[in-house]
Order: C-alpha cells, then sequence, then structure tokens
C-alpha cells in the first residue's frame, strides 16, 4: 500500500476478491472469529499490519473510507503484501455501510481511549465487530456515543495516551481468543492452532450461538 503523499485519492480504489468466482469463500470471510473494523484508518503500515493479525487469527477485516492510502493490487504487491489477496479485506463507504454488511451488528465493541471500561471487563464473543480509530484522533465522539455501554479500552501506565493501533488491534484480538479459550469455544489444536471447539479451525463451522 502507499500514502496519500505518493498522489493517492482517497476513496478512488475498491478492494477486489481475487479468488476464482467458482471457488468457496476462505472460513475466515464466511464465519469470521472476529470481524475487525477501521474507521478511517491513515497510515498504511499499521493497516497492513493489521491486516496480518487477521489472516493470522481468522478474522475479516473492513475498512471504511476515506483511507489516506492506496488498497489498489498494484499497490499492495509493491508493499510485499503477498497475503492481501487472502485476506480479501472489505471497503465500505461509511459506518453505516459496513454496519449493514456484518451480521449481528448489535456485537459491537468501540475502542477508544474516551472511556475507563477496559476490554477485560467486555465479553468477546466468536462474529463480534471491533471498530477501532484512525490514528490521529481516534473514534469520532459521535461514533462512539451510538453504542452505549458498548466502548472499551486497553489499560495503560498512568499519564500515557495511546498505544498503536495495529498494536492494540493485535493485543484485542488475542485477549478475545484468551477468553473464548477460557470459556471452552476455542481450544489450541495440533501445530497451536486456533480451533472451534466444535473441531473445526477458527472461521470455520458453524457460526457460534454465544452472541
Amino acid at each position: 500500500m502507499t500514502s496519500a503523499r505518493d498522489g493517492y485519492r482517497p476513496g478512488r480504489f475498491h478492494i477486489r476478491l481475487l479468488a476464482h468466482p467458482s471457488s468457496p469463500a476462505p472460513p475466515h470471510l464466511t464465519n469470521p472469529l472476529f470481524h475487525l473494523a477501521l474507521h478511517q484508518p491513515q497510515i498504511p503500515n499499521n493497516t497492513g499490519n493489521i491486516g496480518r493479525t487477521a489472516i493470522a487469527t481468522g478474522c475479516a477485516l473492513h475498512l471504511i473510507r476515506p483511507l489516506a492510502f492506496d488498497t489498489s493490487e498494484k499497490a499492495c504487491r509493491r508493499a510485499g503484501l503477498d497475503y492481501w489477496a487472502r485476506l480479501a479485506p472489505v471497503e465500505h463507504d461509511s459506518l453505516d455501510d459496513c454496519l449493514a454488511a456484518v451480521p449481528a451488528p448489535d456485537r459491537i465493541w468501540v475502542f477508544t481511549t474516551r472511556t475507563d471500561r477496559t476490554v477485560h471487563d467486555a465479553d468477546l464473543n466468536p462474529g463480534d465487530l471491533l471498530l477501532f480509530g484512525g490514528e490521529t484522533s481516534g473514534l469520532p465522539i459521535e461514533v462512539i456515543n451510538r453504542f452505549p455501554g458498548r466502548a472499551v479500552r486497553l489499560p495503560m501506565a498512568p499519564a500515557e495516551r495511546s498505544l498503536n493501533l495495529a498494536t492494540a488491534v493485535c493485543a484485542a484480538v488475542y485477549l478475545g481468543i484468551d477468553q473464548m479459550l477460557r470459556r471452552g469455544q476455542l481450544r489450541i489444536g495440533p501445530g497451536a492452532t486456533i480451533d472451534r471447539a466444535t473441531g473445526g479451525a477458527a472461521g470455520a463451522g458453524a457460526p457460534s450461538d454465544a452472541r
């Protein structure tokens, strides 16, 4: 991916599914562990790292425009994102478009530093949507206010301002995995794989009824 400094005009490109039309959709798209939604992300390296976390953990990635970088196939190839086509992230013109595309939109966790409630107090379940803001200012307050009782944060040392976005997303995903392991919704399979407790790999099998 390239940044706006390379001449990209936000909103110009759509992510394309590169798999053959007759091929079955990968499990992380049909039944993801989490839906990871980035609201107007600004730094391409962060989004690339989050994409790596998503595909490694069986999550779906949603990018909400405007984006401050180019996500064309050429740009991703130039950035060495060989997994991007398999990840097949979806771009949305607005938050509402994203929510309309995700099942059970009431299962949303809004990550922001504008709350005292930590992610440790949330009960993360398979299929939940984890919403994160852009690097400069996070989520707009009007977005946070749309989801009362759903705002959470990662705890930090006193007087520290924030975590890197890619770091925060990865930490939230693995905290959710730990919760689901403790509840028996997931298990660690052969080769340290993340498996659904029903026997399928994370992102595969029937959706959890724990929503």
